[in-house]
This record gives C-alpha cells, structure tokens and sequence, in this order.
C-alpha cells in the first residue's frame, strides 16, 4: 500500500472513529442523548462504503477523502439529532 493511499486511509477511519466515540459519550456518559447501539455504529458503516467503493479507483472529482471524512461526520451529527428529536 503506497503511503499517500495509507494517509486518506487514516483520515476517513479517524473521522469515522472520532464520531462514533463522539456518539458513544454523548450517550452514554454525559446523558444527552439516548442513542441505541446499532445507530451509533453509522460513521463506521460510512467507513466500510468509503473502503469498499475505493476497490475500483476514484470515480470522480467528489471522490475525495475529505468528503468521506466529511461524510462520516455528517453521518454522526444527523444519528444524534434524530435521537434528540425523538
């Protein structure tokens, strides 16, 4: 793996991981939101497409890893206000 492949990998799974930890805290140690298991665990499956849709190369300009970093956290913010909302 060449180290410039290595480093977006990085990004994304910090993205993703810093989120999920982000969720988890929210819930479960500071109490402000309830959000159950499986939903907390999105910014991870954010992850999983970002390294599965990567087997085939870029396809397009939006294919960037600051997008699924982006994405990810995205992801989180909008599991923790539909729990909030709920």
């Amino acid at each position: 793996m060449e180290i410039e492949r290595a480093r977006a990998d990085l990004v994304v799974a910090a993205s993703a991981g810093a989120t999920t930890i982000a969720i988890a805290v929210l819930s479960g140690v500071v109490g402000v939101v309830e959000v159950g298991r499986l939903p907390a665990l999105v910014p991870l499956a954010v992850y999983a497409a970002y390294l599965f849709s990567r087997k085939g190369g870029p396809y397009g300009s939006l294919d960037e890893p600051r997008n699924w970093a982006a994405a990810a956290a995205l992801a989180g913010v909008a599991v923790v206000a539909a729990s909030a909302a709920l």
